[in-house]
């Protein structure tokens, strides 16, 4: 096993415990903590596939403002333990392996069934190449996420704008 190869190794098990631990932590705090470690993985990831720019943005877009932001509204919605919560219906378990087993399928058929340009392997993460795309070819999905996020804020804000009053 090369040193390269190890490394993909250390920063992919990086990846997997931050996700995990996203979902396993009861602390909304930590849980953000730890997806800010599953982003610079990530990004490190992109880095030894030959996709500079993209790692580079993984890190200032994601684990910077993004994450950033998450902080401040969890922060904002000031969520406490000792509070009483109300009865939560519990997710019924019997259901949670069929839809693993359809994610999983949906998956493999989005890794297989994947057709379309590849880029020269020597601009793949090139700045010009990203931009191109996500300006022509992404430019709807983009202007979606930032709608997402948008709304994402204002519903957090009127939630601890409501709580207060």
């Amino acid at each position: 096993m090369t040193f390269q190869q190890l490394l993909f190794v250390g920063f992919a098990a990086l990846v997997l415990s931050g996700a995990v631990s996203v979902v396993l932590l009861r602390n909304p705090l930590y849980g953000a903590f730890a997806l800010i470690t599953s982003f610079v993985g990530l990004s490190a990831l992109y880095v030894l596939m030959g996709a500079q720019f993209i790692g580079a943005a993984q890190i200032v877009v994601y684990a910077g403002a993004i994450m950033m932001l998450f902080v401040f509204v969890i922060m904002l919605l000031n969520v406490r333990a000792d509070e009483e919560r109300p009865p939560r219906h519990r997710f019924p378990v019997w259901l949670a392996l069929p839809l693993g087993l359809a994610f999983t399928v949906q998956v493999w058929f989005a890794v297989w069934g994947m057709t379309g340009e590849r880029a020269p392997s020597g601009e793949a993460g090139t700045v010009e190449r990203v931009g191109k795309n996500l300006m022509t070819r992404y430019l709807l999905p983009f202007e979606l996420t930032s709608v997402l996020i948008l709304l994402a804020v204002v519903g957090a804000l009127h939630l601890a704008k409501r709580e207060k009053e």
